[in-house]
């Protein structure tokens, strides 16, 4: 069982270099932030979203 972790490893750390899984949580843009906000001039109210509901 010793020998077995390190290949594993190995063997995962390979697939991960050769071919990334695409994540598009880590590219997703939920909207405007408060940077367009301020340049449209209008206040942004504070909007609380519940997305474990």
């Amino acid at each position: 069982m010793k020998f077995l972790a390190p290949v594993t490893k190995l063997a995962a750390g390979f697939r991960k270099f050769v071919a990334p899984r695409y994540r598009p949580e880590l590219y997703y843009m939920r909207g405007p932030g408060p940077a367009t906000a301020r340049r449209m001039g209008t206040p942004r109210q504070n909007q609380s979203i519940d997305h474990y509901a």
